[in-house]
């Protein structure tokens, strides 16, 4: 634990939705590990916002509960909970109803006498998305939202429902809050993996003279689950994969590996560079969608050893529900750098495993110097960074085979991040709730963003609502998809790549 790092500055952070899942699993645990890394600000308070009548004892064990649970430090450690505990507070109250948020700003004229100066004052949305509206509309005209410098609002995926939704609610965050204060929350940002694509990008000379059309054949994105929807039937009935994986997670990971270099690390300098990727992604006209996209549904099976439901046999799932459980996509981005280079695309639950890679395929080095026995193993260079859930940066490149004979083999040289460094990783959440409070936006979508991502996949979207699948469910649990996804890619005469993780080789 570091004692010497400079720490926010004083923050009193309302997490609405206080009493609901996505506190009690990710961000309590979070702002913990904060606590006892010594990263949170020397004056900080939480104030959980919730409908369920908690005192303050047993909220604050409810809490503890889930940091015993889900958190890398233990809430018994070294008494760091008794202290953090101090800290956290619960308000029950309505959220629907206008009068109640005087019992906010109260508590903000409250810690500004005990502080003695003016916090940050976070506001984090961790509700359902049909609540978002009417909070957004009831905070704007509370007079501690007029400072921009110190005011801010956290917004949780899903972003909309699509482009017609996403704008509308842009519109009204826009009406209420400076674009500034306004932090959209995409929890893949934080990975360590993700964010080190930029350093291996850009601050190594061996990468990017070569990371362009000239020397790369193609890049892969693969985002696969082995869980099904998990109780959530009623959410992923209004979502599936293209909404809830593609649309942001997958084009966020895209721009990062297929921008150009930024001036600086400047937050808005960043995300200019992102915006620009997805303006240049080529559009994909609704006649055209089956030539570039393929969509599946997972059906009762088996996956190791264990019997499973089909997607429509799921719990608050239609009978004969369209919903894609699958998506595949290849885009191509329309610019110097990557003219004609095809991204390939696949998120999919129910899949053979779970793993987020990225590959990066180079085109192969020509092998007329080299006698045709050597040739039979002859492998193009790649790149792979895994993501989750072991996170690794491999090389491959061809060696040589010890003998008298010229054989050459492909080999892996393999970085991980647990054999290099002794420090734990700090969770998506850590980082992302940090910037939240130093004011830093560079990890957070901004309103271009958002819509820009929209306009990618809406003639999919519009595609798929207008022409009902015919074949769904169309693969097995277990699987790595339908079929379909697999000609998407072998027409072009290549192939999906899926790694071994480390602990099964």
């Amino acid at each position: 634990m570091s004692q010497h790092h400079k720490r926010p500055p004083s923050s009193l952070i309302f997490i609405f939705g206080g009493s609901g899942d996505l506190n009690h699993r990710k961000l309590a645990p979070a702002l913990y590990n904060l606590y006892m890394d010594n990263w949170m600000p020397e004056k900080f308070d939480i104030v959980g916002i919730g409908r369920r009548p908690y005192d303050q004892d047993s909220y604050r064990t409810h809490l503890f509960n889930g940091i015993q649970q889900f958190s890398r430090r233990k809430a018994d450690e070294a008494g760091g909970w008794e202290a953090f505990a101090q800290r956290v507070a619960y308000l029950q109250m309505d959220a629907e109803k206008e009068e109640e948020y005087q019992k906010i700003a109260e508590i903000v004229k409250e810690k500004e006498a005990a502080y003695g100066e003016h916090p940050n004052v976070i506001f984090y949305l961790a509700v359902a998305p049909q609540l978002v509206p009417g909070i957004v509309s009831k905070l704007g005209p509370l007079n501690i939202c007029h400072d921009t410098k110190c005011t801010r609002v956290v917004v949780e995926k899903p972003f909309g429902h699509d482009l017609e939704s996403a704008n509308e609610l842009n519109k009204l965050l826009a009406s209420m809050f400076d674009e500034k204060q306004i932090y959209r929350i995409d929890h893949y940002l934080g990975k360590e993996t993700v964010q080190n694509i930029l350093a291996l990008r850009f601050a190594n000379a061996l990468f990017e003279p070569i990371w362009n059309r000239n020397y790369i054949d193609h890049i892969q994105i693969t985002a696969a689950e082995t869980v099904g929807v998990e109780g959530r039937g009623d959410f992923y009935e209004k979502s599936g994969a293209l909404r809830d994986m593609v649309q942001n997670h997958i084009l966020q990971l895209l721009c990062m590996v297929a921008m150009e270099a930024p001036v600086s690390f400047d937050a808005d300098e960043i995300r200019n560079k992102k915006v620009d990727v997805l303006h240049a992604i080529r559009k994909i006209s609704k006649e055209e969608v089956h030539q570039y996209a393929v969509r599946g549904q997972y059906s009762h099976g088996w996956m190791k050893g264990t019997e499973v439901n089909g997607y429509r046999e799921e719990k608050n799932v239609a009978p004969d529900s369209p919903v894609d459980t699958f998506a595949a996509v290849k885009f191509y981005i329309d610019n110097w750098r990557w003219q004609d280079v095809p991204f390939y695309v696949r998120t999919g639950k129910r899949m053979h495993e779970k793993e987020t890679i990225i590959t990066v395929q180079f085109k192969a080095a020509p092998s007329y110097a080299f006698p045709p026995e050597a040739a039979e193993t002859w492998r193009a260079n790649r790149l792979t960074i895994s993501i989750a859930p072991d996170m690794d940066i491999r090389l491959r490149f061809q060696s040589k085979r010890p003998g008298q004979d010229l054989t050459l083999s492909p080999v892996d040289m393999i970085f991980s991040y647990n054999d290099a460094y002794e420090e734990h990783e700090p969770e998506a959440y850590e980082t992302l709730l940090l910037d939240v409070m130093e004011g830093n936006a560079t990890l957070f979508m901004r309103e271009d963003q958002v819509e820009a991502a929209w306009k990618v996949i809406m003639p999919i979207l519009d595609a798929w609502e207008n022409r009902e699948p015919v074949d769904f469910p169309n693969y097995g649990p277990g699987s790595w998809g339908p079929e379909d996804a697999e000609a998407l890619i072998a027409r072009d005469g290549r192939n999906w790549v899926t790694l071994p993780a480390p602990h099964q080789e």
